[in-house]
C-alpha cells in the first residue's frame, strides 16, 4: 500500500491543467468522496496494526500535497484568466470619451474659488437636521410660515427632525463651536416642499456665506458682494441692494445684478427691468449671535446666501430648472468646454 501511495505522490507532483474543466476533473479524481485518496482511506482499515502509523503518515502527506497542487493550479489559472480579461479585443481603437462635470458642480466650484480669494473657508454640515439649528437659533418665530408642513419636510415620527431648508444650519453649528473671527461659506443641498416645475424643485443647492469679527459693517458686505458679482459675471457687472426682511439678519437686503443678456437695457429675461435678483444678504441679527454663544456687544457680522441653480441659469442661460437633475447626456455634453 505504501508503494501505491508513493506512486500517487509522484503522479500528483506532475499534475497540469489547461483550463477550469481539467482542473475540476483532477480534483474529482483525487479529492472527491469516490476519489483515489478516499479509496486509500477505506483500505486503511485493512492495514495491520503495526503498520497503521507509517501508512497514515503517507496518506496525510498525499492528501496535503494533492490539495496544495490543486490550489496552485487554480491560482495560476485564475491569474492567467485575469491577464486575458484585461485585454478586450472587441473594444474600439478610438480613445474612450471622458465625461464632463455637472454644471452645478462647475458653478459651485467657481463660487467657492471666488470667496476663497477673500479668505473664506468651506464648512459643511448634515442634510438631516433639527429644529434648533434650522429655525430656532436663527431667530425664526414659533409660528413662522417656514415651519409649516407646506414648506418643510419633517420626519413623521420625530417632529423635531427635518430636512434642512437652507445651509444656514451649518453656520449655526460653526458659531456654536468656534469663536470669531469666522469667515466661512457653506455649500450644500437643501430641501423645500414645493411643486416641481421649470422654476422650482423640491431640492436645490445653496451657497451661504458668514463673516463675523470685530467692527464688521454693511460696507464690508457690499464690497464683498461687488467683488463676487464682477468675478462671476464680468467686470462690467453692476449691483444694487434693495431692503428686504430675513429673521436672521438686520438690516436685510436682496441683491440684484445688471442683466448680462441685455446689458441692463431691459429684455424678456430680466422682465424689462435691466436687473436680475441673485441672492439675499444682511447683517447678522444680534439674537442669532447670542443664541450661538457669541457676544453681540463685541462682535458683528454679515451673512449672504444664493441658490446655485439660479447662478447657473444666469451664467449658462438654462431655462428649465429640472434639466439639472434629469441626467440627460445631451444636456450635460453641452458643458464640455466649461470643464
Amino acid at each position: 500500500m505504501i508503494d501505491k501511495i508513493k506512486a500517487l505522490l509522484e503522479e500528483v507532483g506532475q499534475l497540469t491543467a489547461a483550463n477550469a474543466e481539467e482542473l475540476e476533473a483532477l480534483r474529482i479524481k483525487y479529492l472527491s468522496k469516490k476519489g483515489a485518496i478516499s479509496q486509500l482511506m477505506n483500505d486503511f482499515r485493512n492495514v495491520p496494526a503495526e503498520h497503521k502509523r507509517e501508512v497514515g503518515i503517507y496518506i496525510n502527506e498525499l492528501k496535503e500535497k494533492t490539495q496544495q497542487k490543486i490550489n496552485e493550479l487554480k491560482e495560476s489559472f485564475e491569474n492567467q484568466q485575469t491577464s486575458y480579461n484585461d485585454i478586450d479585443l472587441t473594444r474600439t481603437a478610438y480613445p474612450i470619451e471622458l465625461g464632463t462635470r455637472h454644471p452645478l458642480s462647475l458653478v459651485k466650484k467657481e463660487i467657492c474659488d471666488i470667496f476663497g480669494r477673500l479668505g473664506f473657508s468651506i464648512a459643511e454640515g448634515p442634510e438631516v437636521e433639527d429644529d434648533w439649528h434650522v429655525f430656532s437659533s436663527l431667530n425664526f418665530a414659533e409660528d413662522h410660515p417656514a415651519r409649516d408642513m407646506q414648506d418643510t419636510f419633517f420626519i413623521q415620527h420625530a417632529p423635531d427632525v427635518l430636512l434642512r431648508t437652507h445651509t444656514s444650519s451649518v453656520q449655526t453649528r460653526v458659531m456654536e463651536k468656534q469663536q470669531p473671527p469666522i469667515r466661512i461659506i457653506c455649500p450644500g443641498r437643501v430641501y423645500r416642499n414645493e411643486a416641481i416645475s421649470y422654476r422650482a424643485h423640491c431640492f436645490f443647492h445653496q451657497v451661504e456665506g458668514l463673516y463675523i469679527d470685530k467692527n464688521v459693517s454693511f460696507a464690508d458686505l457690499k464690497q464683498a458682494l461687488l467683488f463676487f458679482a464682477k468675478e462671476m459675471f464680468g467686470a462690467d457687472t453692476k449691483i444694487r441692494l434693495r431692503p428686504s426682511y430675513f429673521p436672521f439678519t438686520e438690516p436685510s437686503a436682496e441683491m440684484d445684478i445688471s442683466c448680462n443678456i441685455c446689458g441692463g437695457k431691459g429684455c424678456a429675461f430680466c422682465k424689462h427691468t435691466g436687473w436680475v435678483e441673485i441672492l439675499g444678504c444682511g447683517m447678522v441679527d444680534p439674537n442669532v449671535l447670542e443664541n450661538c454663544g457669541i457676544d453681540s456687544q463685541i462682535y458683528s457680522g454679515y451673512a449672504l446666501g444664493m441658490g446655485i441653480e439660479r447662478i447657473t441659469n444666469l451664467k449658462y442661460r438654462v431655462k428649465d430648472l429640472r434639466m439639472f437633475s434629469e441626467n440627460d447626456i445631451r444636456f450635460l455634453e453641452e458643458f464640455e468646454s466649461a470643464n
